[in-house]
């Protein structure tokens, strides 16, 4: 099962209904709730920083007889310092995006902790391709 998502990058309200949607056909495919929490904390992640730091971009999420793989891709300038950006805290959010509740520097650092594999492809000044990769 593939599921495609546009994930807006100027709409704060709706960030968030791409993992919202997933976690309720996860939930209706009748998987554990171990899994799914997992699914959803780390898609989530991986949505708001599409929404904050990527100005928007797609979520494709495929569900295979041995794992969920969820990909998202952007067009924002990309992550400069992967290591830096992977440090909890370490945030390069605006003043505004920290306002509304986001930005906090642990977006990545959760995706890494929630998924079973994190693979992170960025280019400076062209986007990131973030694949998170939870097990069954």
């Amino acid at each position: 099962m593939l599921k495609h998502y546009e994930i807006s990058g100027t709409d704060f309200s709706a960030a968030g209904e791409a993992s919202s949607n997933f976690k309720l056909i996860l939930k209706q495919l009748g998987l554990p709730a171990d899994i799914v929490r997992k699914v959803a904390i780390s898609m989530y992640e991986a949505e708001i920083n599409t929404v904050i730091h990527g100005g928007g971009g797609t979520c494709d999420a495929e569900i295979s007889d041995k794992s969920i793989v969820i990909s998202f891709n952007d067009n924002g300038p990309g992550i400069k310092d992967i290591d830096l950006a992977m440090k909890e805290g370490y945030s390069t959010a605006t003043d505004t995006v920290r306002e509304l509740g986001f930005g906090a520097g642990m977006g990545l650092p959760n995706m890494k902790k929630y998924a079973d594999d994190l693979q992170i492809k960025t280019t400076p000044g062209k986007g990131t391709t973030v694949v998170l990769t939870i097990n069954l």
